[in-house]
């Protein structure tokens, strides 16, 4: 059970409401998470995991970074410490000695796992639960033996890829003054997360999720996706299983790489089955903009004719997927009886990139799960897909030539559909007929390693100039102000091959 005021303990659903640090709301999740993992309110006993890795970008960078603060912060009360994505502790610095021995009691030390499954209401717990930052004061967290303590902790993402690495974590007594604990966590990741970014051999930062909500009324086309027909039997498999398991009122999850096209292949099974429905498709978006997120369209789920896909639902923060499953459970008790006098439930089903990534209680209402293959590994469905995305540019129908259609089909397409999408966009506004000057440049760079900014745009003026009609190599040296032999030992260093 929760601890009470009664007991000398501030309960989370009067801790600080409407100040800056961590909702109420969030606090009153954590602590019931806590309780339903059997997490003791006496004494933390989190796991041992050993040694843990440090060979990651993440750790190299956020190892600098906190090694640098930690001494300007030599005579201060403070622990830093990392944690990986799943709460393990990977280092920790303090110049106090007192600190030290009394974390080292509580097992606040590297090796072991303090997620909040392990270790209850915790901040590095909640911070990666909830993929925010939070500060948890010392009478919010949920064992008492870790009531002693204040502490901040704020996740880091992988700026590249926004994946989930970990978070940095700021400890103090329960004494000292926590107003600027979260800043200088916050501050800390964000220098850990720009480290990682110039640390990655030229590659480009990805944004985080913006979020979205739009509806698909009878008779439109599915969001992004195009109703193409003639596509690989890896697409058309896919589209059949989430057709035949929504038909049969099952809650489906479609899996794979983002930009894939796993919300297209449930709008297009939900058209398939109830061709006169209403598609609400949520997007989640950042963190601290959930909670608006979901008062904004979470009524839609007890409307009829509507069927609801929430997209990314491997990104929702803990307490929103208590939440979003709350409103589940409420939608399907207020819809009313069928005519057999069967309860009916609510379309609706979702998209993550694993399935084991699906936060509880919601992946308990998972009944089927359908993988949706990346563009890479359906490669026949490149060139349908271009042109689908042209006629769209421009409302009528683009040609491509030999040239770009081959340059397209040999691209891995790492970002898939979306990738292409944007791509062919991008070259259908210029032209009637794509070819391959239309195209970016790194489509016809097949370099084996990331290029610098420099090779960047040394690879970009090559294909620039070697795209241009009628040029040959020579004529492109000549432009580019270098000798034959010189180009094609770039050529062949950058990976640059011209589809004839």
């Amino acid at each position: 059970m929760m601890p009470n005021k009664d007991e000398g303990i501030v309960s989370p659903a009067h801790a600080y409401a409407g100040e800056l640090a961590t909702p109420a709301k969030r606090l009153r999740a954590s602590w019931q998470r806590s309780e339903e993992y059997g997490v003791s309110t006496e004494v933390v006993d989190p796991m041992w995991a050993g040694s843990a890795g440090t060979d990651s970008l993440f750790f190299e960078c956020g190892q600098e970074v906190l090694t640098a603060l930690s001494s300007t912060l030599a005579n201060e009360p403070l622990s830093l410490m990392l944690t990986d994505a799943n709460g393990l502790l990977l280092n920790r610095f303090s110049g106090d000695t007192s600190l030290l021995r009394a974390l080292d009691k509580v097992h606040l030390a590297p090796g072991f796992a303090f997620s909040e499954r392990e270790a209850g209401t915790n901040g590095m717990g909640l911070a990666l639960a909830d993929r925010i930052p939070t500060l948890v004061r010392a009478e919010e967290h949920y064992s008492a033996s870790l009531r002693t303590y204040t502490c901040a902790a704020v996740p880091v993402f992988d700026p590249v890829s926004g994946l989930l690495e970990g978070s940095v974590n700021i400890t103090t007594w329960s004494r000292s003054s926590p107003q600027l604990l979260l800043a200088l966590a916050e501050s800390a990741a964000g220098n850990t997360s720009a480290l990682m970014l110039a640390r990655s051999q030229g590659r480009k930062g990805k944004p985080g999720p913006k979020g979205g909500v739009f509806s698909v009324q009878r008779g439109k086309l599915e969001p992004a996706a195009g109703t193409v027909r003639q596509l690989s039997s890896g697409w058309t498999n896919a589209l059949d299983q989430a057709a035949d398991a929504l038909a049969a009122g099952r809650v489906v999850a479609t899996v794979g790489e983002q930009g894939a096209g796993r919300a297209t292949v449930l709008a297009q099974a939900l058209r398939q089955i109830q061709p006169g429905s209403r598609i609400i498709s949520a997007a989640v978006p950042a963190p601290r903009d959930v909670d608006a997120w979901l008062s904004l369209w979470t009524p839609e789920l007890a409307k009829p004719a509507t069927a609801v896909i929430v997209e990314n639902v491997d990104l929702l923060p803990a307490w929103a997927a208590q939440e979003l499953h709350a409103q589940a459970q409420r939608a399907i008790q207020s819809l009313p009886l069928s005519n057999s006098g069967r309860a009916p439930t609510p379309v609706w089903a979702v998209t993550a990139a694993r399935h084991d990534g699906i936060p509880q209680p919601l992946s308990g209402l998972v009944d089927t799960v359908v993988s949706v293959p990346a563009l890479r590994e359906r490669g026949e469905d490149v060139l349908p897909l271009a042109r689908y995305a042209a006629r769209q540019t421009r409302l009528r129908e683009i040609n491509f030539t030999a040239a770009a259609e081959r340059a397209l089909n040999a691209h891995s397409w790492p970002d898939n559909i979306d990738e292409l999408f944007t791509v062919i966009h991008a070259a259908a506004v210029q032209t009637d007929t794509i070819d391959i000057s239309h195209l970016p440049a790194y489509l016809l760079g097949k370099s084996s390693w990331q290029l610098s900014r420099i090779e960047s745009v040394e690879r970009d003026e090559i294909v620039r100039c070697l795209s241009k009609p009628g040029v040959t190599v020579s004529g492109a040296a000549a432009e580019l102000g270098i000798s034959r032999a010189t180009i094609y030992r770039r050529m062949a260093r950058l990976g640059i091959t011209i589809p004839k």
